[in-house]
């Protein structure tokens, strides 16, 4: 499961990683929220120098790199605090946000307390943000299925030791080339998509050859007991191709391609299309 996204705050993005069980913010982007200074990254470094001179050392030492999605569409090493860090950075910077902001980060840490205990909350408030987003109703119970598919999946390759991350895209990106002939990235390119989601771009049809390469890949994985990555990358290329060889049935059969640049954001307006919280892939 990539949990490599992004949620909102007065309007503003910030980037987040779900890392060790627990949620990463870009200290960047929540700096560039509270202060709204046209440097953000120059105001943080120079913070931090404050930081470790004035024996902060301790906080500093629990500052993270991981790597988050730039507006390029490239991942950087960024550095990250968990919630507890955050909250005494924000007590460093003076701004008329502050209060309100760490209101809103409890919250976001609570919420996916919530959901990890109670998976079906995590599926009504992902139903109830994409309605409010405009998405038809069809399309909502296909996404909300994806989701379901994706998480089994990715359980399963936690269970037969694939490691987050890096690997999981790799194998993601084995399913995708197999089953439409192109990697995320590109199947982004396609839809003219930069740093937003791109299953939640995805027609009814794709959504549903994304998940028959993703139930076959598990299938197959549990069927030829794989372990480690490049075991389950053979099972990955299996099952998309088991999915590509079904897309190309439909194509044959209907005249209709299923790769499509049809793109909900440009169908419903620029709404807010950042991922939603817990559910992400």
């Amino acid at each position: 499961m990539e949990n490599n996204k992004i949620i909102v705050f007065q309007e503003k993005q910030i980037r987040r990683l779900w890392h060790e069980e627990a949620w990463w913010f870009s200290i960047v982007d929540v700096v560039e929220v509270l202060t709204e200074t046209a440097n953000p990254r120059r105001y943080w470094s120079d913070l931090k120098r404050k930081l470790e001179a004035e024996g902060f050392g301790e906080l500093y030492e629990k500052i993270v790199q991981l790597k988050l999605e730039s507006s390029d569409g490239k991942k950087y090493a960024t550095d990250c605090a968990d919630t507890p860090t955050m909250f005494r950075i924000i007590q460093t910077i003076p701004s008329p946000k502050a209060e309100p902001f760490k209101r809103w980060l409890a919250q976001v840490g609570y919420e996916r307390v919530q959901e990890i205990e109670d998976p079906e909350l995590a599926a009504a408030r992902a139903r109830e943000l994409y309605r409010a987003k405009g998405y038809p109703e069809d399309w909502i119970e296909m996404r909300l299925k994806s989701i379901e598919t994706r998480q089994q999946l990715t359980s399963e390759w936690k269970t037969r030791g694939v490691q987050e991350g890096k690997e999981y895209s790799i194998l993601t990106a084995e399913i995708a080339r197999a089953t439409f002939g192109v990697t995320p990235s590109e199947h982004k390119e396609i839809k003219g998509l930069q740093r937003e989601n791109l299953r939640d771009h995805m027609t009814n049809l794709e959504l549903i050859f994304t998940m028959l390469g993703e139930e076959t890949t598990r299938r197959n994985a549990i069927d030829d007991d794989a372990q480690k990555f490049e075991e389950n990358k053979i099972a990955a290329k299996k099952g998309g191709r088991s999915a590509g060889k079904a897309l190309k049935a439909y194509e044959k059969d209907t005249g209709k391609k299923v790769l499509s640049k049809q793109n909900f954001k440009k169908q419903l307006g620029e709404a807010d299309f950042t991922s939603l919280p817990g559910l992400e892939e």
